[in-house]
């Protein structure tokens, strides 16, 4: 069976990203690996729009490790085709949620791929998971 993904109901961010040549493969369009890579760099564009310098601080040494992802490939994109990615936060434990991503091609409308990351809070000091940082489930309930 293939990979379904349910996306929220609600985005709470929006970015534009650019296809670059170092994304795309040797078929000429976005590389399914450099997709992860798309939903890292637009998960970092919301950190910092919410005070976070980076995903290793976010409280002290807690930063997040990604436990986990999955991504639904719905067509493709090719070289300096802009981006808009989505982005909505759900299903919060006491030491991580799920961040959603939605990808589509600006210009055509047409839905490029999905994924989701599991995100677990982690002290970088004592190399353990932890709870998440109030601040942080405020910011992202927000």
């Amino acid at each position: 069976a293939r990979v379904q993904l349910e996306l929220p109901e609600k985005f709470s961010f929006v970015t534009e990203l650019t296809v670059r040549a170092s994304d795309l493969n040797y078929g000429n369009h976005v590389g399914h690996d450099r997709i992860l890579t798309l939903m890292q760099e637009a998960r970092i564009d919301y950190y910092r729009t919410l005070g976070f310098k980076n995903e290793l601080n976010f409280e002290g040494a807690v930063g997040q490790v990604i436990a986990d992802v999955a991504v639904q490939y719905k067509s493709e994109s090719f070289l300096a085709d802009v981006l808009i990615i989505k982005i909505g936060v759900s299903d919060f434990s006491k030491y991580g949620f799920d961040m959603y991503f939605l990808i589509e091609n600006k210009m055509t409308g047409k839905e490029i791929a999905r994924g989701k990351t599991g995100i677990v809070c982690f002290d970088y000091d004592i190399r353990k998971v932890a709870r998440i940082p109030e601040d942080l489930r405020q910011k992202l309930q927000s």
